[in-house]
């Protein structure tokens, strides 16, 4: 009986296996899949060489002569962070005033072979690049770096360093039911943890945008003693306006809470809460309603709080910060290292 633990040829030595077992041959290679010829193929390889002697043997072999020489590379390298927005047609023409010959399509493998190939990955080698170096930005760095944040920001990936950096609110619409009218769902989730508050209206108004913060978000971070810095939202009217005649936007100036918004006229509008509405759409609101008929907000409201307590307490989530953890363990990891810092940083300072 042959052992072997690498998946690579694992089916190979299990014919091999199953043949010796059933002591027949043609009927190990009808279960497996396999001829009669690939077989003692197998076979003889073994006896030749040993299990080993299965491995694919790839001849292939990188011609050097056809590569890029060093010189070129590194210059094609250095362009491409220190110019992220140029495309390889453009680094090329570039790189041909500084006397650095190569066309396009050698730009693309070198970057290939250096990760650089989107524009992303070559932002993300020019940021650390320059936290490295301690580099001073030219106008184009800038001007890419903050054109991929705006771009992050639209799709909901926000700089987040601890609970309570960054809220995020949005509004959703949950549909119509008979005898209450149209029902509005006010949503907050808190960018780090992926903690979430929901809370249910027939209107969708200032106030009531501003009730959900009052009613259940300030409460639960002051029961874990986190302060809530920052709220992003869209531009919609029930949370933008002018401060003095706006009650939303009064409620976080009183609260001393920054209030950001999405970037304008823009589709992809506020992206954690977007995926949060399309879960809780598929995981609870599709189900709830074959389920059962409500009568009530309140009703649904119970139902929903129900189901947002096993959210936060029981369903993990991917993700940066969650990594497979419930967002109540995250928020309260994070709360942890925070203050593990807090503590680190005070006794320095002393």
């Amino acid at each position: 009986m042959y052992q072997c633990s690498q998946k690579v040829i694992q089916n190979k030595v299990g014919l091999l296996n199953l043949a010796e077992e059933l002591s027949n041959i043609s009927k190990a290679c009808k279960i497996m899949g396999y001829s009669r010829d690939t077989f003692y193929r197998y076979k003889e390889a073994v006896e030749v060489g040993g299990i080993e002697n299965l491995l694919d043997k790839n001849r292939r072999k990188p011609n050097l002569k056809n590569r890029t020489d060093e010189e070129t590379e590194k210059a094609v390298i250095a362009m491409a962070i220190e110019f992220p927005a140029f495309g390889q047609v453009r680094a090329s023409n570039e790189l041909r005033k500084q006397g650095v010959f190569v066309f396009s399509s050698g730009i693309r493998c070198i970057w290939l072979r250096n990760g650089l190939e989107t524009f992303k990955k070559r932002l993300s080698a020019l940021e650390v690049k320059a936290a490295a170096e301690g580099l001073v930005l030219t106008e184009s760095q800038v001007a890419a770096l903050e054109k991929k944040q705006d771009a992050d920001l639209a799709c909901g990936e926000i700089e987040t360093v601890h609970p309570g950096y960054l809220g995020s609110q949005d509004t959703f619409y949950v549909g119509t039911l008979k005898g209450v009218g149209r029902v509005y769902q006010q949503t907050f989730v808190d960018t780090y943890s992926k903690v979430a508050h929901c809370k249910l209206y027939t209107t969708k108004t200032p106030i009531t945008a501003a009730d959900l913060l009052n009613d259940r978000v300030l409460p639960f971070f002051e029961e874990h003693d986190i302060v809530l810095l920052r709220m992003l939202t869209d531009r919609g009217t029930e949370y933008c306006g002018k401060i003095e005649q706006h009650d939303y936007e009064l409620f976080l100036s009183v609260n001393d809470i920054e209030h950001t918004k999405t970037k304008a006229a823009s589709p992809r509008t506020n992206g954690i809460c977007e995926r949060f509405h399309r879960t809780i759409l598929n995981e609870f609101y599709r189900v709830a309603f074959r389920k059962k008929i409500y009568n009530s907000l309140d009703e649904l409201q119970k139902d929903l709080d129900d189901w947002l307590d096993y959210y936060n307490h029981q369903r993990t989530h991917q993700g940066k910060m969650c990594c497979g953890r419930t967002p109540m363990e995250t928020l309260l990891d994070g709360k942890r290292i925070c203050q593990e810092k807090v503590n680190d940083l005070n006794l320095i300072l002393q």
